[in-house]
């Protein structure tokens, strides 16, 4: 098999004037140049300095993050790297790095600490010895997916149980699929920290934002992994939820799929004829209160087209029932879509993934404990009995779980301890074949994670409200860090342990998990998409694979965003009376202070911008200012500084507003006594910002002007122009 260790991050070099070069990768510019000295201008940094500068700063972290998870404070901590450079070799250098401790540090952490710093990422490179390939392209854009593998050996074919072609020719289709879109996919980061345990995490180099995980017993699987679920999310457009599509494309022939059908909304708003069936309509509108309005569609904001909706499957009887894609994104996140090399290997793994779910919440709400795997029964598995006792070695007790419910699903579950922090982390797996299901759950517990991540999960509780509360839910779903009951560690199991098997083909398995649902009375839908070039299913179980509950559709809709969208966007250019019905509107709506308004309007900004932090609690302050409403901005203020976790410059800045504005509210006070002081706390520059904010003389300090049109959010419109190369080739092949 090729290599496939790779780990890239694209960093593209623009040449500036003189010798000043810009460096650009994820959401980050690097400026560099040379000293006069060398004919630069001493604007920046060389190169070197900042290959310098990161050996310390990495040291440094790895520091930081060892005294954080021991409460060590940092504050009288220091670190200073000299380099020593050979006067007949200049390429020969020592690197010595030296750390001051503060007395009461023990001398176990002092030798932590040290050990922390030999962790290194940037010294373990340079003492590896990074291998330069240089070579020219006619296109570095549409040099796709070079960096992910090298060729395989000739007639490699390495075949692994669920997959209908070797991953050798897996991973080539699917590759292949990428480039063909103009997608450049980067490895971002491998994991593999106990034998047999391999993830990595990929993504789009122009749009970072479309990424996936991948995890397996080896980096082949690892890889092919990670590539299905990217092709799955770009088919189910789930890198997309929520996110504002832009006028344009909201006013295209079709914003999601060519077979997409609109429902023009009635005047009374009920829900259209057409949408929906019976059976589904008395799941989700159970008491008569669901809306029209409450089906429009967020991503394209469009209420004058109506509500878009698209056809799904009824497998019970093969008649397409139409769900509004507000409904599907709002309900079901990303369960049930996979990508296969055939559709019967698509659909397994589309089945086996809503299995896991609904048996996992099943087994936290109702606090099931499960019957252990006989220890005679996990020896036929020998890789994984050597990765679980890899992580028992570290110290980590392992628990491993048959979840079947006495043989009903195909779902198991490894469970591990970290007796360092009293948490607990429960990971479940799925698929027809005892063996898979069991490698899925070991690998989805350590999917990207470290050691030290497993210092960050929580606590089992008795707590049964803690255990069953809906975000729990949720909290699983999205990366396993749920909580879980004490129950579940009882000695006395509440179902037999059962060695189940309902392997086949991945033909035979699917007519399996699909008999299963049948015998439960649960209708599915299945919506297949081809157009990308892989059989790729979207399979919904309503009442079963819903991951946030059906109320959301009345209470906490996405498409709320609509309401509040454009007035956002627009915020510089809003009269006073129209501040003040948005501001009256966000505070009767009785939304959470505490949402960030990328959420809450489905736009991507920069998180290192004063809008990437924004909430609507600050939103409201700002707006308040602006309005010269000055006891309003004062209570806004004081919420913000008690509990907003912002930077430490907008806190700086609120700090001084704070002070501003009770000068301001007291008849007694006069700013210009106390102006110079000010000047002296917070530095000049954020002195006269609270003041102009005050006054009204400044509007919406540090918020960049944008619009409906997005300028400037560098981040979402390349979201956009990664779902355009989408609806691209859909147009093209409809």
């Amino acid at each position: 098999m090729p290599n496939l260790g790779t780990l890239c991050m694209e960093i593209k070099v623009n040449f500036l004037d003189n010798l000043r070069l810009e460096a650009k990768f994820d959401d980050f510019t690097v400026i560099t140049d040379q000293p006069i000295r060398y004919k630069g201008d001493g604007s920046a940094p060389s190169p070197f300095d900042y290959f310098l500068a990161s050996s310390a700063l990495c040291a440094a972290y790895f520091v930081k993050v060892y005294c954080l998870s021991r409460d060590i404070p940092t504050d009288n901590i220091r670190l200073s790297q000299n380099n020593i450079v050979d006067p007949e070799n200049r390429y020969n250098q020592i690197f010595k790095i030296q750390v001051e401790l503060p007395e009461h540090i023990s001398d176990r952490d002092r030798e932590g600490i040290l050990r922390s710093i030999d962790r290194c990422t940037v010294k373990k490179v340079v003492q590896t010895g990074p291998d330069f390939q240089i070579e020219t392209v006619a296109n570095l854009d549409e040099d796709a997916q070079a960096l992910l593998l090298a060729n395989p050996p000739e007639n490699a074919a390495t075949y692994i149980p669920g997959k209908d072609l070797p991953l050798e020719q897996t991973i080539a289709n699917m590759t292949g699929i990428l480039a063909d879109l103009g997608m450049k996919i980067e490895i971002a980061s491998w994991r593999n920290i106990v034998p047999h345990v391999w993830s990595l995490h990929i993504r789009d180099a122009a749009s970072p934002m479309c990424f996936t995980n991948g995890k397996g017993a080896t980096k082949e699987s690892a890889l092919c992994s990670a590539l299905g679920e990217f092709i799955e999310r770009l088919s189910c457009n789930f890198f997309y939820n929520d996110q504002f599509f832009g006028e344009e494309i909201a006013s295209r022939d079709f914003v999601h799929y060519p077979n997409e059908k609109w429902f023009p909304l009635e005047d009374d708003d009920r829900v259209p004829e057409g949408i929906l069936d019976d059976y589904c309509t008395a799941i989700y509108d159970p008491e008569g209160e669901l809306r029209g309005s409450h089906l429009i569609d967020t991503n394209s904001g469009n209420k004058d087209r109506g509500i878009c909706a698209l056809p799904y499957v009824r497998q019970s009887d093969g008649k397409t029932v139409y769900f509004p894609s507000n409904l599907v994104e709002n309900l079901f996140l990303s369960n049930g879509m996979s990508a296969g090399n055939t559709l019967a290997e698509a659909q397994v793994q589309c089945l086996s993934e809503i299995f896991e779910r609904a048996v996992k919440k099943r087994i936290i709400e109702e606090e099931i404990c499960l019957p252990d795997v006989p220890a005679d029964v996990l020896a036929k598995y020998p890789d994984l009995v050597e990765a679980i006792q890899a992580l028992e070695a570290q110290g980590f007790p392992v628990y491993v779980k048959d979840a079947s419910l006495g043989g009903q699903f195909p779902v198991a579950c490894v469970t591990i301890m970290n007796p360092r922090t009293g948490g607990v982390f429960a990971s479940f797996g799925a698929h027809p074949s005892f063996y898979i299901a069991l490698e899925r759950s070991l690998t989805e517990l350590l999917q990207g994670r470290s050691f030290e991540g497993l210092n960050d999960i929580p606590l089992p509780t008795f707590n049964s409200m803690a255990v069953t509360e809906p975000n729990n839910f949720v909290e699983h779903f999205i990366d396993s860090t749920g909580v879980i009951s004490w129950r579940f560690f009882s000695a006395k199991a509440d179902y037999p342990f059962h060695e189940w098997d309902f392997s086949g083909s991945n033909q035979e398995e699917a007519d399996t998990l699909f008999a299963i649902l049948s015998a439960m009375n649960k209708e599915v839908y299945m919506a297949v998409h081809t157009d990308l070039g892989a059989p790729v299913c979207r399979i919904l179980v309503p009442n079963y694979s819903e991951v946030y509950p059906v109320e959301d559709l009345i209470w906490d809709n996405t498409n709320v965003a609509l309401d509040y969208r454009a007035d956002i966007l627009n915020l510089h250019r809003l009269s006073d009376d129209e501040l003040t019905d948005l501001v009256n509107r966000l505070e009767e709506s009785q939304l959470d202070n505490y949402t960030d308004i990328i959420t809450f309007i489905g736009v991507e900004f920069d998180e290192n911008t004063v809008w990437g932090q924004l909430t609507i609690l600050e939103l409201k302050l700002l707006i308040c200012l602006a309005l010269q409403d000055h006891e309003a901005a004062y209570e806004y203020v004081e919420t913000f500084l008690q509990y907003n976790d912002n930077t430490v410059e907008r806190v700086l800045f609120y700090r001084a507003v704070h002070g501003v504005l009770e000068i301001a509210l007291d008849d007694d006070l006069h700013l210009e006594d106390y102006l110079l002081s000010f000047q002296r706390m917070y530095g000049t520059s954020v002195t006269d910002a609270a003041v102009g904010s005050v006054d009204g003389s400044i509007r919406f300090h540090g918020l960049t002007p944008t619009n409906m049109q997005l300028e400037g959010l560098d981040k979402h419109l390349r979201l956009i122009e990664s779902y355009k190369k989408l609806h691209a080739v859909r147009a093209a092949r409809s």
